[in-house]
């Protein structure tokens, strides 16, 4: 066994933390707060983490602006939106820890947009029975972003912005810390650690369009917990954004936000019709998340598109003023991206990936996995979603289980009476990296990156039939051939290279598990739509879970509490935007 190697580095902590978004920054305040040492790595900037770019807003029944609101009433909304997949403890947890959250921000210094006289400010957002949607502007994730950077450097946390982690270490089903490399210089770093969380995203990265930037989402999160031996669960339930921007190809799938539509945009096919006023004639624009997508997907495919596979938003007819009071930013972006003037052209939008509600199997108490030490939050773990995520719960769910699940690690560390190694697991992890360096094949890793990415848009995309599912399946058989004859080659820019090829591994694992789940799935629910499939399956109404040993396997969904479950009911839209 090698003992030395001067390009590895050996550090050691208690809490080691994948991930320097929102949910990571989170966890690693929490430890640090409590005195337990932690260190956190990220594979791109702190301040660029996907966090930054959620713009609606924050959750909780704080009250402020309707005192009727509760924490059961926010529970009640988030089932039903899930279309009855969420874990009903999972959602109680999160709706019950929701106003805890909202206070830590504070204590962070987040700058919340408040009532005049500096109550909290909350507006309706999505199938809200009350307002209980706090915000920062439309930068919201930006500035929780920004205020939990400043208190983890107020803190002193240890952060490696540009540490790649390319497999967890374990032995006998136990964690003990992770290996990786740094991506602009290749050294190694060998972390000891007792318990391990996991917060490094999710998977919508592996379509051709979507709401994630270059690199990041690739499913990476999926890869090291599988490969550690724990399991996914509802992968197959993927959010699609009804409107996501075609060209630049640099820039496919940014986001225009939804309140362009709220403020009055219009959405017309290629033949100019308003085609919202035969999906939903009542709430044309201001539908659901996943019927306008569904709708605009209709479109396209049934040849109403245009030239570019997409649909057309306008705002045109809206004043100036408001344009540039109520959405600068789609202004801004729109210009700097295509130098198009939305105030007097239309923007062309198709359907983009932009949420994985399903992820990493965990416990709703503790967000523990199947692997002894090791932990998921935020958008690599499951249980909140279901089928349809409301719009606002991500980012509570940040905060509400970064601070959980810190103290049920930091409750595990002290548990432990030995720290455990394994010899084999570290050369395995340090012979992956030499063999992928070693690589010298003729198959380029962005190639097949964009393989998976049009085969999952081809085949798994807003909808799905058994045809086309079985079809991806042969072609990704296809890709992990290919695979196996990859060339790596750093450069003097850096090792992106190399961390490009564990992406693609990761894109490769989630999108077989995407795949075979939603072949399992055999109905529409929310998100999912099966064309062969068209109702809902009342024998569906359960979490597939899936692992590379047993495939998909149903899981039950505990029963929801009486005082959650006589609070569900149909939510009016009226006047709100409907997420």
């Amino acid at each position: 066994m090698r003992t030395t190697n001067p390009n590895e580095q050996q550090i050691s902590t208690t809490v080691l933390v994948i991930g320097t978004g929102g949910s990571g920054l989170r966890a690693a305040i929490e430890l640090a707060e409590m005195g337990v040492d932690v260190l956190a790595v990220g594979k791109r900037p702190r301040n660029d983490a996907h966090t930054s770019l959620a713009a609606g807003g924050i959750n909780a029944a704080l009250g402020t602006m309707d005192k009727e609101d509760t924490w059961q009433q926010h529970a009640a909304d988030t089932i039903k939106e899930s279309y009855f997949l969420a874990n009903p403890h999972t959602v109680e947890i999160v709706a019950r820890g929701a106003a805890q959250g909202i206070h830590d921000l504070e204590r962070y210094g987040m700058g919340f947009a408040r009532e005049e006289d500096g109550r909290i400010s909350q507006r309706f957002f999505g199938a809200h029975t009350f307002r209980r949607t706090a915000f920062a502007g439309d930068y919201t994730g930006l500035e929780i972003q920004r205020s939990l950077v400043n208190r983890a450097e107020q803190l002193q946390i240890p952060i490696l912005d540009s540490v790649y982690i390319t497999r967890l270490l374990v032995k006998d089903n136990q964690v003990f810390g992770a290996y990786g490399f740094d991506i602009n210089t290749g050294k190694r770093y060998l972390i000891h650690a007792d318990s391990v969380i996991l917060a490094a995203g999710g998977h919508t990265r592996i379509w051709r369009r979507t709401s994630s930037r270059r690199d990041e989402n690739t499913g990476d999160a999926f890869r090291l917990a599988v490969d550690a031996g724990a399991r996914l669960r509802d992968p197959e339930l993927v959010q699609f954004h009804p409107s996501g921007i075609i060209e630049p190809e640099s820039a496919a799938g940014t986001l225009i936000s939804e309140a362009a539509r709220g403020e009055g945009g219009i959405l017309r096919n290629a033949l100019g019709e308003r085609f919202m006023e035969r999906y939903d004639p009542v709430r044309k624009e201001l539908s659901t998340r996943d019927r306008v997508a569904l709708a605009a997907y209709t479109e396209i495919k049934e040849g109403r598109g245009t030239k570019n596979g997409g649909v057309w938003l306008d705002i045109s007819h809206l004043p100036r003023e408001t344009i540039m009071e109520r959405l600068p930013r789609v202004y801004q972006t729109m210009l700097e991206v295509q130098m198009l003037d939305v105030t007097a052209e239309p923007i062309e939008i198709a359907p983009t990936a932009h949420y994985s509600m399903g992820g990493v199997w965990v416990r709703p108490e503790d967000h523990g996995t199947d692997v002894n030490g090791l932990y998921a939050i935020g958008e690599a773990s499951s249980g909140l979603h279901g089928a349809n995520r409301l719009g606002g719960n991500s980012l509570i769910e940040l905060l509400v289980f970064g601070r959980i699940v810190a103290r049920a690690a930091a409750k595990y560390s002290a548990s432990l009476e030995s720290q455990p190694r394994s010899a084999k697991a570290l050369a395995h992890a340090r012979a992956e990296i030499d063999d992928l360096l070693a690589a010298n094949g003729q198959e380029n890793v962005r190639e097949l990156q964009r393989a998976i990415r049009n085969m999952m848009t081809d085949h798994a995309g807003v909808v799905r039939d058994e045809e086309g599912l079985q079809a991806g399946l042969a072609k990704l058989d296809d890709i992990e051939g290919r695979m196996e004859h990859v060339g790596i080659h750093p450069d003097i820019a850096g090792f992106q290279d190399l961390a490009h090829a564990f992406d693609l591994l990761g894109s490769a694992l989630a999108a077989r598990a995407t795949l075979e789940a939603a072949l399992e799935r055999r109905e529409t629910r929310g998100c999912h739509n099966r064309s062969d499939y068209p109702a809902m399956d009342d024998s569906l109404r359960v979490n597939l879970v899936w692992s590379p040993s047993e495939g998909v396997v149903r899981e039950a969904i505990p029963q929801i509490p009486a005082e959650i479950s006589e609070l569900i009911k149909e939510v009016s839209s009226a006047g709100k935007l409907v997420e």
